[in-house]
């Protein structure tokens, strides 16, 4: 039999799915585990978005749209743009709607990026930005996020960073898996050297709605950004869509148009009758969204009290996202060693920091988008594990 293509040994994988196959190997032993490893929301969707996607499917929308998206979706898009990032958007030619934030993120390196190039990445960051920089033969530059500056980026070091063949800077803030944001101050200075050093910026900005400490900024609401950037949102996180399958990008005319080229040869458009449901998710009431940012605030500061009580653990007081980032350094083993103990030994699902790459090694993530019962559970027995050792 023939090989495979040698351009998937470049493609990497989500950590966050290895540990939950290994933790449903347990459960199907008969033990309970406790799922902190899983970045989703324990919510269920809204009603007025479920009641919406069954009327779609009753009213027909169950055919082809627009490669593109819905325009009333794109459009309504453009306004919850408009009103939360301060930016004009046209609806008909700077919006695509993909099934899922993710196919944004590989379309939009794939739309970008060139054998060669180099792209900034922070690190820790979300895998899939490495390992699909990787696939597309580029070269990935890691911008070390530090525990001492709350996990922002250090923008000294980034411009330190920037080549001749720097392309592109891809950030996440809120920032999965620390929990991190950027203050203003911060946003500004990212601007400027994405404008002095003519940079593309790549903004996965899925976690904008869950901001507990300061507000939310956009590099989109800068000079001359609109002009330079792809932003990528979605529906999983914030209405807790994520079986929907849903996101979107914003960017010039010329990228979405390549953007859409890509979804025409891979998917060739997303479900309709969720694209319904999304509209109404973005046009109905948000009472559910602010309710569950209340629920996890609340959390947040349940899971990072009982965290910094375990003596071993530190952990920096996350800003947004539903992540705590603990530093585990103190244990004397590697964060794949201390999550694979815990697993066995406690039964805990959590994740290693360096699935999220080089500079995540020393720190575990653990989501808190589960029930305070099981926050609480699930601490209890990491705080037994870890005396144990």
């Amino acid at each position: 039999m023939r090989g495979f293509a040698k351009w998937m040994e470049r493609l990497g994988t989500e950590g966050a799915f290895e540990v939950l196959m290994k933790a449903r190997e347990l459960e199907r032993r008969g033990e309970r585990v406790i799922h902190l490893e899983i970045g989703e929301p324990d919510f269920d969707t809204p009603r007025n978005v479920k009641e919406a996607g069954k009327r779609a499917l009753d009213e027909g929308w169950t055919h082809y749209t627009s490669p593109a998206g819905i325009l009333e979706l794109r459009e309504a898009i453009a306004d919850r743009i408009r009103e939360t990032r301060g930016v004009e958007v046209d609806p008909c030619k700077e919006v695509v709607v993909m099934p899922g934030a993710k196919p944004c993120i590989f379309a939009s390196i794939l739309a970008l990026i060139d054998p060669g190039d180099e792209v900034l990445i922070p690190s820790p960051g979300y895998p899939i930005y490495e390992s699909v920089v990787r696939f597309v033969g580029a070269k990935p530059v890691l911008i070390p996020l530090k525990e001492e500056r709350e996990f922002r980026l250090d923008l000294e070091e980034l411009k330190e960073k920037i080549g001749d063949s720097t392309k592109a800077l891809i950030i996440n803030y809120p920032n999965n898996p620390t929990g991190a944001n950027l203050t203003d101050e911060d946003v500004r200075a990212i601007a400027e050297i994405a404008n002095d050093h003519d940079l593309w910026v790549i903004s996965d900005e899925i976690y904008s709605e869950i901001v507990y400490d300061g507000g939310f900024r956009s590099p989109i609401s800068e000079p001359g950004m609109k002009e330079r950037m792809i932003l990528i949102d979605g529906f999983s996180k914030t209405y807790s869509m994520t079986g929907w399958r849903l996101g979107y990008a914003i960017s010039t005319p010329e990228v979405v148009e390549r953007l859409i080229r890509l979804q025409i040869n891979m998917t060739s458009c997303p479900a309709a009758f969720t694209q319904v449901a999304a509209i109404e998710a973005l046009r109905g009431p948000q009472d559910e969204v602010r309710e569950m940012v209340r629920t996890y605030r609340r959390r947040r500061d349940l899971m990072v009290s009982r965290l910094n009580s375990i003596p071993g653990f530190r952990c920096v007081v996350p800003k947004g996202a539903f992540y705590a980032f603990p530093n585990v350094k103190e244990f004397g083993m590697s964060s794949r060693e201390l999550m694979e103990y815990l697993l066995e030994k406690a039964h805990v699902a959590t994740l290693n920091g360096d699935a999220f790459g080089l500079y995540g090694e020393g720190y575990l993530r653990l989501s808190y988008a589960t029930s305070v019962e099981n926050i609480e559970e699930g601490v209890a027995r990491i705080k037994e594990a870890v005396n144990s050792l």
